[in-house]
């Protein structure tokens, strides 16, 4: 089937640098290649133009105009850097468009996996046929569990004119567009929809994320290693709401970004990426802490994690960076207080051995702190956790748990060492337990042999380890209970299926009655995955070879959306001498089996027993992008198990949502979830308030702010709400 179309720019384009790029309607600068042969394939398809002088790719969604926004680095075209303009001039293509006879089919670059179509229930799935080259498929046996859909969204029987797979390819791109931009004061931020009510307190909301994943010399990074971009929305009296973003001036920011020029030049490895521009072999600058990952405020101090080195400080008000900030003595290793075992003797010389080359030559701090905290509002106190930075090739684990007060006193530390090679990103706390959810890996001698060379990312060093079919829990002491005195924490309690855990909403415990024999009941509430869908070297559908993000990675056909995130809830019984009597996994809700992550609670309920959760979820409406990115917020009522939701709407997406108490508030979800909404068709992001007891109604909706065209930013990781509470 041969169509042919024309496509009018009736808008100013501007010519720069020997490259085209359209400005549009005030839109942002898209890059180009120079024009060296009539034929061009982006994204499966074989496009023939007849051009003059202009060959932009903005004719698939209208751009606005911004000289510091630059096109996604994952399209192949080069990264585009703003330039004044020289001349402007109308320009029409006529555009040949040859495509193949099943154009629903036609996956996108890279073509490593297929991007297919979701089907709903009712409908017939299809094969995907590949028009250039054919591709082996791989299939996984999964146990199959009915996938319920949303309760406040209906299955669409046809597509809509935006729903294909060249608009999905490029919404997805529009994620993670870079923003070079900062604001030198904050911004008023007016209110498109509603109002903010009178019983919303008054507070920060911060949210950590990268912000530039390209530089200006053709290297491009994963999403994991994009540097710190900081955004604060600071709701002040009578409503009024201000924005503020800037980059955290880290070491790496500092060294790969010119001052008095602006341009960037990556030299940092980082664990997840390949440089083009930079040196390769031989680079030891793996260790790039970017502090993107998290964002907290404690004590006083505002500060941003990363997986793997020390927070910085910023200045809450201007958005600064003060300094970095040693939490914990790099030195402080953990010591063994009884004689060792044999074994433990050799991982003690392999440890000695290691640490000089990973800390002298890769710059990796002895002590790993994770990015993910906790705070435990019962005692007023900061917890964080820390790892020792052999612990990802030795088949040993070292964890020590930190606990703050508000003055940064350490009130308690305490050191486990586990006989097993785990990785923990996320984790959980009771009164009495420090739990982790264990993710087995292994370390991959192949990948470790590139990695070093420099002809891989570091991370493919590893990968996950599926030879146990149960995932194992461990239960630390963190006070001395009766049960926990019985119990020996170093046997795990093995969860009778393999999931690897990737967030952690809460976790609490309650005691039995004597009657039912006086022992403990532990409840853990988190999102999973299959260790047969999770990948270091795929996440977000990175795909390291050609810089590009796939994103059928992260949208399973139908049949496979188990492997995909979803809410778990994990039940542990263990009688009175601390033995295991049952354990159990199942869906949060029986009603909702949806792939989800990023839960969240109301933060007073941490380490108690809780009744509702939040979190993102995917309405499942698009055909090519039904389970990622998110586009809805589902609250889950985890004593009986219903479920509502409210979905953003079409060709929106959006981020984390976290729980802001309300003035005087009296239950648990009297309070508001605050999210970011992004309009990727639009170029637009939005701060969106909803009322988290009318979720599921028409009226959820209570405030959606805007964010200014020219600052819109990439996907964010995780925010955090200041109310000054913990000065």
């Amino acid at each position: 089937m041969v169509m042919d179309e024309v496509v009018r720019f009736p808008r100013r384009t501007a010519i720069s640098g020997g490259k085209w790029r359209f400005v549009g309607h005030g839109g942002a600068p898209f890059a180009g290649r120079r024009l060296r042969s009539p034929a061009f394939k982006p994204f499966g398809l074989e496009l023939k133009f007849s051009i003059e002088k202009l060959l932009p790719l903005t004719f698939l969604f209208g751009m606005s105009r911004c000289r510091n926004l630059v096109a996604s680095p994952y399209v192949p075209a080069r990264l585009f850097k703003a330039q004044p303009q020289r001349r402007f001039l109308r320009s029409e293509i006529k555009m040949h468009v040859s495509i193949p006879h099943h154009f629903n089919q036609i996956p996108l670059p890279p073509p490593a996996t297929k991007l297919v179509p979701f089907t709903p229930a009712t409908a017939t799935a299809t094969s995907i046929s590949y028009p250039h080259r054919r591709l082996a498929s791989t299939t996984a046996t999964v146990t199959s569990t009915t996938i319920l859909k949303p309760p406040s969204t209906e299955p669409i029987s046809t597509p809509l004119p935006t729903d294909s797979i060249a608009t999905s390819f490029w919404d997805y791109q529009m994620l993670f567009l870079s923003q070079r931009s900062e604001t030198l004061h904050p911004i008023p931020l007016p209110i498109s929809d509603g109002s903010i009510p009178s019983d919303f307190p008054v507070g920060t909301y911060y949210l950590a994320g990268p912000g530039i994943f390209s530089d200006d010399h053709g290297s491009t990074i994963h999403p994991l290693d994009g540097h710190g971009y900081l955004r604060a929305f600071e709701f002040r009296d009578a409503g009024a709401v201000r924005y503020s973003a800037r980059y955290v001036e880290t070491d790496a920011k500092k060294e790969e970004r010119e001052e008095e020029t602006g341009e960037w030049r990556f030299t940092h490895r980082g664990p997840f990426s390949m440089l083009k521009g930079g040196k390769r072999v031989g680079n030891t600058k793996v260790m790039k802490n970017v502090a993107n990952t998290a964002v907290v405020r404690w004590g006083g101090k505002l500060l941003c994690l990363w997986e793997g080195g020390q927070p910085y400080q910023i200045d809450g008000r201007t958005l600064q960076t003060i300094s970095p900030i040693a939490l914990i003595p790099d030195g402080d290793q953990v010591g063994c207080r009884r004689w060792p075992k044999l074994p433990e003797v050799g991982f003690d010389l392999a440890a000695a051995l290691l640490r000089p080359v990973l800390h002298g030559v890769f710059k990796m701090p002895q002590k790993r702190l994770l990015s993910h905290y906790k705070i435990d509002e019962k005692l007023n106190r900061l917890l964080i956790l820390s790892c020792n930075a052999e612990d990802m090739l030795l088949p040993r684990s070292n964890f020590t748990f930190y606990e703050f007060d508000s003055n940064y006193e350490l009130k308690q530390k305490k050191e486990f060492t586990i006989c097993d090679h785990l990785m923990i990103h996320d984790w959980a706390f009771t009164d009495n337990h420090y739990i982790l959810i264990g993710n087995r890996i292994k370390l991959d001698l192949q990948g470790s042999m590139l990695a070093v060379s420099g002809l891989s990312p570091m991370i493919s060093a590893l990968s996950v380890n599926p030879s146990q079919s149960k995932t194992p829990i461990y239960l630390l002491p963190r006070s001395g209970s009766s049960v926990q005195k019985l119990r020996d924490w170093k046997v795990p309690i093995e969860a009778p299926s393999q999931l690897w855990i990737s967030h952690v909403a809460n976790a609490f415990e309650e005691n039995d009655d004597e009657d039912s024999g006086g022992g403990v009941r532990i409840r853990v509430h988190a999102s999973a995955c299959s260790y047969q869908w999770f990948n270091f070297q795929k996440m977000f559908g990175y795909n390291w070879r050609n810089r590009r993000l796939d994103p059928s990675f992260m949208n399973k056909s139908k049949g496979n959306e188990t492997l995909l995130p979803h809410l778990v809830k994990i039940s542990i019984h263990l009688d009175a001498s601390g033995e295991c009597r049952s354990c159990t996994i199942a869906n949060s809700s029986s009603k909702w089996s949806w792939p989800a992550d990023f839960p969240a609670i109301n933060g007073a309920f941490a380490g108690q027993r809780n009744k509702f959760m939040y979190a993102g979820t995917a309405s499942g409406t698009r055909r090519f992008l039904p389970h990622f990115p998110f586009d809805s917020v589902v609250k889950i009522n985890c004593f009986d198990g219903t479920v509502s939701s409210w979905c953003a709407g079409r060709r929106m997406f959006i981020g984390e949502p976290i729980f802001i108490p309300k003035v005087g508030a009296v239950e648990e979800d009297d309070g508001y979830i605050l999210t970011v909404e992004y309009a990727v068709s639009k170029l637009r992001c939005y701060l969106v308030i909803l009322d988290a007891k009318r979720i599921g109604r028409a009226n959820a909706l209570v405030a959606r702010l805007d964010v200014p065209k020219h600052l819109y930013f990439p996907l964010g990781f995780h925010g955090f709400w200041d109310d000054f509470t913990h000065i």
